[in-house]
């Protein structure tokens, strides 16, 4: 079979007009990148058909390193309900250079099943995480410029919280000094880089429902606190209209096209391992206001970008997916069966039978958020007959429907019978209204507590000395008590110990640090050894990608 890259090359691309005409999307308002991009102006939503679509989230068990698929797998429904001659519109994040240079090499799905020009996708793209790297570190030079001039006077601040940000992998940058070499380089003080799908200003992004919620939010931010113990916000740094000016065109979502030419949204990208893992909700509601089926995804395993999903941007914005796409794959079940990782791709029935404990946990998680429930089978070429029946008859056993998705070979033929089932369940058992695991009205450490207990089985939550000392804090601002949670914890296991495979019993989670998300309105809480700048491979990526004979080589 072809690698991604030659596969993607292959397709013959429609020109973006087209590709939104096909949606009946207006097409004088679009502001094109070149002939295959577009950005979407914010007044093309359309409420009365976003209240009629039907909005389908895909989540997975816990992943692998290689992943489980689930971006093909949702570029492949939307091409398979295209198939059977529904309207469908996938809406999903854009990568982040740190993987893509890093381990992963892309993430604009796979085989047949990707969104186009994937090269554009993987890199620049439209220059949206620029525009964030650039408000969010503007945000620093004028707050360290700030720290300069009032330093020694009464308006000086008692401790600073904003850091910086930067799209790559580079641990060296976790923990830096700043202003070295005397007074005129500003005042020496500690600081660091955040990669920017954890910058605070893509969580804004993608949970802003305009330009002028845009801007409330900014101005928001908390960047540290006065003397007197009370906030200090960009809105008192007095830059929100500057840096609302840095991110007008990056707000807007992106319309690109799939490998079968259909439409797809592309906007924002925050981790789910590290923030809360979802497209921004402008792309999402953009998708609802053309496509009468709508698949979005949430990162990493269920327990991560599933909840973050229904409790942080449901809950936020209104949403309620009507059904809910578990995927699973054999070596994902292999893995957390307890066989090695080295031998996952090797047919094994104990493996499977006793990973299928980890595909129980998720599908008990998702119910409990009163969601219908499909798993679909993404199929790798080493899966086996007797491993893919015994996943199946599982599913029977659990009154859940099952279906193999071939769209990574296939293209969306291979997603027709998982396309069928979706439209059968959302029209015979839709999902039920959202229960969500905590309420506005929890203390943050309940929230936190409700969260570790219910999805992720944990005995206890132990709060370190700075996270005690945030939750004081919190407590004494009412609106922030209000805020829903987003932790910050390994995606590769229920725990935060990322070796801890299956589903771990008997563990306590250990939080070492709040980050009050003030602008984006929720509190990140740093579980285990999880860092907010990922390190590089010891074979990064990049060392596979180069540009040859004028085509870019090495992404996928």
């Amino acid at each position: 079979m072809k690698s991604d890259i030659e596969i993607a090359r292959s397709i013959a691309l429609k020109n973006i007009q087209e590709i939104a005409e096909s949606i009946n999307l207006p097409t004088d308002p679009l502001i094109p990148y070149g002939k295959h991009i577009a950005k979407v102006p914010l007044d093309q939503q359309r409420k009365e058909q976003i209240e009629k679509s039907n909005l389908i989230l895909v989540t997975s068990i816990t992943p692998t390193k290689a992943g489980i698929g689930k971006t093909t797998v949702s570029i492949g429904l939307a091409l398979g309900l295209n198939k059977i001659g529904k309207k469908a519109v996938v809406a999903l994040r854009e990568p982040s250079l740190g993987p893509c240079f890093g381990m992963k090499g892309g993430a604009a799905g796979g085989g047949y099943a990707q969104v186009l020009p994937m090269e554009n996708i993987n890199l620049h793209f439209t220059g949206d995480f620029h525009a964030i790297t650039s408000a969010h570190n503007t945000i620093s030079a004028l707050l360290d410029n700030y720290i300069y001039r009032t330093s020694g006077s009464e308006n000086a601040l008692k401790e600073v919280l904003w850091k910086r940000v930067l799209d790559v992998n580079d641990r060296s940058l976790r923990y830096i000094v700043t202003g070295l070499h005397g007074s005129a380089n500003g005042i020496p003080q500690e600081s660091g880089f955040d990669i920017t799908p954890a910058s605070e200003i893509m969580a804004i992004l993608c949970l802003s429902e305009d330009m002028d919620d845009l801007r409330r939010r900014i101005e928001k931010i908390l960047l540290g606190y006065k003397k007197d113990g009370s906030l200090f916000t960009v809105k008192d740094l007095g830059v929100a209209g500057a840096i609302t000016v840095l991110l007008k065109d990056a707000l807007q979502p992106n319309l690109v096209q799939t490998t079968e030419n259909t439409a797809a949204f592309i906007h924002g990208g925050p981790f789910a391992n590290i923030a809360h893992g979802c497209n921004s909700v402008i792309a999402t509601k953009m998708a609802m206001s053309y496509g009468d089926y709508v698949i979005t995804e949430a990162g990493f395993g269920a327990d991560l970008g599933a909840e973050k999903f229904f409790d942080i941007k449901c809950r936020k914005a209104g949403l309620n997916p009507k059904l809910t796409i578990l995927v699973a794959t054999a070596q994902g079940l292999k893995m957390h069966g307890g066989v090695p990782v080295e031998d996952i791709k090797k047919e094994n029935v104990e493996g499977i039978v006793k990973g299928l404990e980890n595909l129980q946990k998720h599908i008990q998680n998702l119910r409990s958020f009163g969601q219908n429930i499909v798993i679909a089978f993404n199929r790798y070429s080493s899966d086996t007959d007797l491993e893919m029946t015994l996943i199946e008859k599982f599913c029977k056993d659990e009154n859940i429907d099952f279906a193999i998705n071939n769209a990574f070979s296939e293209g969306g033929e291979g997603a027709v019978e998982l396309a069928n089932l979706v439209v059968n369940s959302i029209e015979q058992n839709p999902s039920k209204k959202l229960e969500l695991v905590y309420e506005n009205e929890d203390a943050i450490d309940t929230k936190i507590e409700k969260v570790a207990r219910k999805i992720y089985g944990a005995n206890s939550v132990i709060f370190g000395n700075s996270a005690l000392k945030k939750l004081k804090q919190i407590e004494k601002n009412a609106e922030i008590s209000q805020f829903p949670v987003c932790i910050a914890k390994t995606q590769y296991s229920f725990s935060a110990d990322a070796t801890a495979y299956g589903v771990v019993q008997n563990f306590d989670i250990h939080i070492n640090d709040l980050v009050i998300n003030n602008g984006a309105e929720f509190i990140v809480a740093i579980a285990g050894d999880i860092m907010r700048m990922p390190g590089l491979p010891k074979v990064p990526q990049a060392n596979h990608i180069d540009l040859v004979n004028g085509f870019v080589e090495g992404l996928s």
